[in-house]
């Protein structure tokens, strides 16, 4: 329900978490592999009416408190001039990536212009909803997705964007800039359009030392999420012992990885909200051991400020059925 999301987000008590699932629209459901079987990834994100259908498939089986927008964080790369696709067991891949310091000016385009369909598919789900959930908007942070232009691939270590930082700064800084600016754009374009909550997602930024988080990153998203008058979530893998710099960035709620003790983030965060964290490869054993852990995970959270979901996205080869028990575990401990 919308209402029980927003109260969670600031920090209220609940009679229950509202639960939603990070990857939550995809590829676990055999509607959405058989809805796929006509449509290239880019085509499904920028055709409104298919993207539409596959963001309600898990509220339809579910009703999930939060139905997050079917789209990629990496549709903000087009407004800056990269050009991206996807390669079966590879996953993105920027098919101009930056080559040379020089490469970090770039010339921004029309943010709504370009990304229209992303506002038009808000819309839709805005107006399908009403108050029986929240609409969830997301958007990459601007390390991540500088890490993606400089590297071309996933990568463990994205070490060609650590590289221009320690060699290049003042490149570093304005690829990071670059990508802010687009960001400030798109997500007041998403409230507009309808979200009712926006996730920033800056998984990567927990390769960067505390120090650089501190002075590179932290100002950018203190920036993006002081633009958004709807509740803010952040994300970032890694972060365990550094939670408090996600904390001074002024989200209203930190996503916490399945790496982090619940209680002890509460403790390093302090007023602030939380959403997480059941481990997403837990979801792999039976339905009354999901229902098990994913109690565990309310339970230790405590009943005011939890939004439940998994520690990362929900692995594409789950089983329904343990999707089915994790939202059935968080409706039922009411």
């Amino acid at each position: 329900m919308k209402e029980l999301f927003r109260k969670a987000a600031r920090g209220d008590r609940t009679e229950r978490p509202p639960v939603w699932m990070m990857r939550q629209a995809g590829r676990y459901l055999p509607e959405y592999r058989e809805l796929r079987e006509d449509y290239t990834f880019l085509e499904a994100i920028s055709t409104p009416e298919i993207a539409a259908e596959i963001s309600l498939q898990p509220f339809e089986r579910f009703q999930p408190d939060g139905v997050v927008m079917y789209s990629d964080i990496l549709t903000v790369l087009e407004p800056l001039d990269f050009a991206y696709h996807l390669e079966s067991g590879v996953g993105p891949v920027v098919e101009n990536p930056v080559d040379s310091p020089d490469d970090t000016y770039r010339e921004r385009g029309d943010v709504r212009e370009e990304l229209w369909y992303v506002g038009e598919l808000l819309e839709r789900l805005s107006a399908e909803l009403g108050s029986d959930a929240a609409v969830l908007g997301f958007a990459g942070g601007p390390f991540t997705l500088s890490a993606y232009a400089c590297e071309g691939t996933p990568s463990r270590s994205f070490m060609a964007v650590r590289r221009l930082r320690a060699e290049y700064p003042e490149a570093f800084e304005r690829l990071l800039q670059a990508f802010t600016d687009v960001l400030l754009e798109y997500v007041t374009y998403q409230v507009e359009a309808g979200a009712d909550a926006i996730q920033l997602f800056d998984t990567y930024a927990g390769l960067l030392s505390p120090a650089d988080y501190r002075e590179f990153l932290l100002p950018l998203h203190q920036e993006i999420l002081a633009a958004i008058d709807v509740p803010t979530i952040i994300f970032a893998r890694n972060m365990s012992g550094n939670l408090e710099l996600l904390a001074d960035s002024g989200a209203d709620v930190v996503a916490l990885d399945w790496t982090v003790d619940v209680e002890t983030a509460r403790t390093e965060l302090g007023d602030v909200a939380i959403q997480g964290n059941l481990d997403p490869a837990l979801l792999y054993g039976n339905p009354e051991t999901v229902r098990e852990r994913t109690l565990e995970v309310v339970e230790a959270a405590g009943e005011a400020g939890h939004i439940l979901n998994l520690g990362h996205g929900v692995d594409r080869n789950t089983p329904v059925e343990n999707v089915a028990a994790f939202f059935e575990a968080a409706k039922t401990d009411a």
